[in-house]
């Protein structure tokens, strides 16, 4: 190699180019599509009635194991399925929304665990990020960061999408690479959805890397927001699962189970489990039950399906452009789906979780309104049961039902398999060592200057080629919220925690996997020295991997994230000119009082528009001007409650407010130039969270709080808004725990 050479004249000099980063030879594309919430069963493939003929498509060229494991949740799942590690060993034991202060609940990936695009970059990967984060603390989603757990900061050289669980499909919080975006112009009555618009960035990311880079293998991850709630989708797509559904849960999940066997999914011999707790027989349920019930699972099949068809745009693109037969695809979900919804479902889960009944006439009412803008549905817990078919339990659980999930692999140039089944045990953690050792690379010993840990995962590459390749010979633990579990060479030692229980109360439960797939014999009692030694290896697993000590709280330490967050402040100014404010960073005005005032001009001709406005068309508030008059709206799960003021607000520059007094009920004041303009008393109001939604000023940028047409924006001169909350909060933090998961 000719070294360089730096003389005091070019003469005397000699030049040198680094060598760049050289891919392994035949390295392949990676397209990850990972979909949230979608149970064992909710593919075409592995079962279900939904249409996803791209996905099935996909199998039909490949493989889909059955026997893939997670880890009940979002965060964590995609924790492990970056770094190769437990959730709990790289400080992601539960959720990125707090910081429980210790080792394994930072809420954000280990610099000592390196992710896939950070351990790809030397191997001249490009990798691209699009769609669902979640692995960053919220409180560091903010406009100053830090951003070193934001995708760019954690190997990615590319990112659009949203950083939060959830967001609305319709009016979504997006980031383009660190900074906060509008959604496209137009929304719902454009006919935009996230859905479309990040395969319409995924497909311009590759194009684009295409026209620069097509010698330079690339990563994609297409995190869908599909299919956590809120579930939207187009109106035609949902009302056409109506038929689909009527017969109810319960012969829905024989259904599916005579398709997974007569698939290979399960055994022959699989045993349909009991209904989960607090799950009743279909029949059980009235006529106008039945009927909401079963549009609210519509919107979500229509979700999934609607998410289908527009992968199948992406694939199609890799077809046109030459390199889908050298791209690695592997289509997966992050838990199985989601008891959140409560045993009745919600079609603004707003509502009920601020302390607003939703009764069942008014889901009624409501129902052709499903899937739509104004609202924020999930199903009841009998369809989150079919959609984990045959397997019990749900997302937050690790039983089956919580852990067990759809994985399809397809590589045509790399994989010889046409449509076939793999039955060995993988989990998440398992799935980027399989992805190295696919493209012949060893883990990195160092990260941007960091040691790394060791691999906990195991590379399942092998099965890949040969379906009689052994599965893992590693034991694998499970920990969420104080439920445990442990597989290890076919058998599962599982206890299910009632939070608030002596966590020794639990009683553990054996099962024999290898020959009882949906876990319906219990073998506790007829092996008890199996499972004490099951259950012992699990607090030492426990131990090394950071899981202790077991904490089952919900509200607390989402409260307590909260206070340590925000301190003593009770003041914030916002001045003209400032960008976004993601919603765990605004104003914590949620059960106490507070006061808005805004410092404004109002021009001769007058002006109207949004001053502040926090949230959504499903729940938050706003203080705004129409028709010469200064407004506030509170929105509560779809229900409002506003004031006007008493007289129009005359030119000139003003301080423009509301005050808000909690007692019984809520009453709100507005203010101008200090004066009382207008009061209204109402019972709505925020009793666990504003919205998932953040805040302006100046505008209402997504879908409208208030009966506006957004972003509404005011055509005064705003100066500052500044929001001053009193001491007296009271949270339940019960109440807020579960709004919290709701969000999850």
């Amino acid at each position: 190699m000719t070294q360089a050479k730096i003389g005091r004249t070019l003469a005397d000099s000699t030049p040198h180019w680094p060598a760049p980063p050289k891919p392994p030879k035949g390295a392949p594309n990676i397209l990850v599509v990972l979909f949230d919430d979608v149970g064992f069963s909710d593919f075409g493939c592995y079962g279900s009635p939904i249409r996803t003929p791209t996905i099935d498509a996909l199998a039909a060229e490949g493989l889909r194991y059955t026997g893939f494991h997670t880890t009940a949740m979002c965060s964590t799942t995609r924790a492990a399925l970056l770094t190769g590690r437990n959730h709990h060993s790289v400080g992601m034991g539960c959720l990125a929304n707090f910081d429980s202060g210790y080792p394994g609940y930072r809420g954000k990936i280990a610099r000592e665990a390196g992710t896939l695009p950070e351990m790809l970059k030397p191997h001249g990967y490009r990798s691209y990020m699009v769609g669902k984060w979640h692995a960053t603390p919220l409180t560091e989603t903010g406009p100053t960061g830090p951003f070193d757990g934001w995708p760019l900061g954690r190997g990615f050289d590319r990112f659009y999408g949203f950083m939060d669980a959830e967001t609305d499909q319709y009016a979504p919080e997006l980031v383009r690479d660190n900074t906060p975006i509008d959604p496209p112009d137009g929304g719902y009555e454009a006919g935009y959805h996230l859905t479309a618009d990040l395969v319409d960035q995924s497909i311009r990311y590759i194009a684009d890397h295409t026209a620069d880079a097509p010698e330079t293998p690339w990563l994609l991850w297409l995190a869908f927001g599909a299919c956590h709630a809120p579930h939207q989708a187009p109106q035609e797509i949902i009302r056409s699962y109506d038929p689909v559904f009527e017969h109810g849960w319960d012969v829905e999940r024989e259904q599916r189970l005579a398709r997974q066997k007569a698939m290979g999914i399960t055994p022959a011999d699989t045993r349909m489990p009991a209904r989960n707790d607090g799950v009743k027989g279909w029949d059980a349920h009235s006529a106008d039950e039945r009927r909401v019930f079963t549009r609210l699972q519509s919107a979500f099949a229509g979700m999934l399906d609607h998410a289908d068809q527009h992968l199948a745009r992406l694939v199609g693109f890799l077809e046109q452009a030459g390199i889908k037969d050298d791209t690695l695809i592997l289509v997966l979900s992050d838990n199985g789906a989601s008891q959140e919804g409560g045993p009745l479902g919600m079609v603004n889960a707003m509502g009920p979780y601020n302390m607003k009944a939703e009764p069942m006439a008014e889901k009624l009412a409501r129902i052709d309104d499903i899937g739509g803008p104004d609202t924020h549905s999930n199903f009841p817990h009998g369809w989150a049961m079919a959609s984990n078919t045959p397997l019990r339990r749900y997302k937050q659980n690790t039983h089956g039902g919580g852990i067990r999930d759809p994985l399809v692999i397809s590589w045509k140039n790399g994989l010889p398999a046409q449509g076939e089944l793999r039955h060995q045990f993988a989990h998440a953690s398992d799935f980027a060592p399989t992805v190295l050792d696919l493209l012949g690379l060893a883990p990195p010993a160092s990260v941007w200057g960091v040691p790394q840990m060791p691999m906990e995962g195991v590379s399942f590459a092998a099965s890949l080629k040969n379906p009689a390749a052994p599965a893992r010979d590693r034991a694998q633990y499970f920990e969420m919220f104080g439920h445990r579990g442990l597989w290890k060479d076919g058998w599962k030692a599982v206890a299910f925690h009632p939070p608030g229980t002596p966590f020794d109360n639990d009683p553990w439960e054996l099962y024999h996997l290898d020959a009882d797939f949906s876990e319906t014999e219990d073998l506790a009692q007829a092996e008890p020295a199996r499972l004490q030694a099951l259950i012992d290896l699990w607090w030492a697993e426990a131990e090394r991997c950071k899981v202790l000590p077991l904490d089952d709280r919900f509200g607390p330490r989402f409260a307590e994230n909260a206070i340590r967050y925000h301190g003593p402040r009770k003041r914030f100014v916002f001045h003209r000119g400032m960008g976004h404010l993601p919603t765990d960073m605004a104003p914590d005005v949620r059960s106490r009082s507070y006061r808005i005032e805004a410092d404004a001009l109002i021009p001769p001709d007058g002006a109207e528009g949004v001053l502040i406005a926090h949230g959504d068309a499903t729940c938050g508030y706003s203080l705004y001007l129409a028709g010469g008059h200064l407004h506030h709206t509170i929105n509560v799960g779809g229900a409002k409650a506003t004031v006007r003021s008493e007289a129009p607000i005359p030119p000139g520059r003003h301080r423009l407010g509301v005050g808000v007094r909690q007692g019984d009920g809520r009453t709100f004041t507005l203010t101008v130039d200090g004066q009382p303009a207008g009061q209204v008393h109402t019972y709505l109001g925020f009793a666990t969270f504003v919205s998932w939604s953040g805040l302006d000023i100046g505008r209402d940028r997504g879908s409208p709080v208030a009966d506006y047409a957004a972003p509404f924006s005011f055509t005064g001169a705003l100066k500052t808004v500044v929001v001053t909350m009193d001491e007296d909060q009271a949270l339940d933090a019960d109440a807020v725990g579960e709004a919290e998961m709701a969000r999850q």
